[in-house]
């Protein structure tokens, strides 16, 4: 049986993503039975110090239309190898200040071995390559591109 391509969503949300916005996701899965693992990986700005400065937020900017294709791409990919139920990718646009969350990966599966390391690949991919910039602001209003590493 092939597989149907899903349709290109929107994977940004402005600024931060807030954990309301995380807990009714999560919920939402309640109903559906036959998942027995869901993974999930947040990611969070960091108040690094860069040359004495310490980061107050990060700026993140990017094409979206061609982010998203990359991240339906990754999607794809990882729905075909590995066996998983659902998933979810949601990455922040805008301004995210140090503490709060800008990345959300959430993946659901049978079996937990699965969803742990669908996780494992997803966030490496999106690392790797989904083309989005971020602008690490310092409280005096300097700013510093940011270098994933």
């Amino acid at each position: 049986m092939e597989k149907q391509e899903r349709t290109v969503k929107n994977c940004f949300k402005e600024r931060a993503i807030s954990a309301q916005f995380i807990g009714e996701s999560i919920g939402k899965h309640q109903s559906k039975t036959t998942i027995g693992a869901h993974q999930i990986f947040l990611g969070q700005v960091r108040a690094d110090f860069i040359d004495g400065k310490e980061v107050v937020a990060i700026e993140y900017s990017t094409y979206e239309e061609m982010a998203n294709r990359v991240f339906n791409e990754i999607r794809e990919t990882a729905f075909t190898k590995f066996d998983l139920v659902c998933m979810h990718i949601y990455h922040s646009i805008g301004v995210v200040k140090s503490g709060e969350i800008c990345l959300f990966v959430f993946v659901s599966s049978a079996h937990r071995k699965m969803a742990q390391q669908a996780i494992e690949f997803i966030v490496e991919e999106i690392k790797e390559k989904v083309p989005i910039f971020g602008k690490e602001l310092f409280a005096d209003e300097s700013h510093v591109w940011k270098v994933n590493t």
